[in-house]
């Protein structure tokens, strides 16, 4: 077991999952709340990550975020070194990467939120803020948790962005699955399986927490 990716690939799933609700929650909010002509494009770009292969997205990303383009310059100059073949640029491939499956089940929950408590709550004079603190994240909370767990798994269990974005450096951009990918390559079949099972524990895992919460969760409602 490769140790270092271990623990750079649960560093990196935690620092993705907490930058994606920080950025999702609000999203997701605006949203279902706005009847701006722009939400349906929005709503696109969000999405777009599911479909596109990931290797495409981890190829534009390091175009972007390399030293051939002004904004990779500007970004290196500020940071005192380029993003690409980093560990923040891993991050980043990794936000945009995991950002529907942050975005969505927010989405869904707040939609699932009786209207009628928005508008009263409105009528009332509460500000848009505490609407979502207040009320929708609330009663959402089974979709924030879903969110949480279906961003930190997907990111465990990333490959093709990551190894774009951010090569295969031992200690600072090899994960989980491009260590695999390096055991395979070496003909270390057993290691590849020890390895395999550990991302395998991991989404199984999160998966029975996702549907035990949610299953509790009915059963109180019941």
């Amino acid at each position: 077991m490769d140790l270092q990716a271990l623990w750079l690939t649960l560093r990196l799933a935690a620092v993705t999952t907490a930058i994606l609700l920080l950025l999702a929650i609000p999203l997701a909010f605006w949203i279902v709340s706005t009847h701006s002509r722009l939400r349906p494009l929005v709503e696109a770009i969000t999405t777009l990550p599911i479909l596109l292969p990931p290797t495409v997205l981890g190829f534009y990303l390091l175009v972007l975020l390399g030293q051939r383009t002004a904004f990779g310059r500007a970004l290196a100059h500020l940071l005192g070194h380029p993003l690409a073949f980093s560990f923040a640029g891993l991050v980043v491939g990794s936000v945009i990467y995991s950002l529907p499956f942050a975005v969505q089940p927010l989405t869904a929950g707040f939609h699932a939120v009786d209207s009628a408590l928005i508008e009263q709550a409105r009528l009332l004079g509460v500000g848009r803020f505490r609407i979502l603190g207040d009320i929708l994240l609330p009663l959402s909370a089974r979709s924030v948790v879903a969110a949480a767990v279906l961003c930190f798994t997907h990111t465990i269990g990333e490959f093709g962005v990551v190894l774009m974005v951010g090569g295969d450096i031992p200690g600072a951009t090899r994960t989980l699955s491009i260590a695999i990918y390096d055991q395979v390559q070496d003909f270390s079949y057993a290691q590849a399986n020890h390895t395999s099972l550990v991302l395998l524990g991991f989404s199984l895992a999160a998966l029975i927490l996702l549907y035990t919460r949610r299953g509790a969760t009915g059963a109180a409602h019941a």
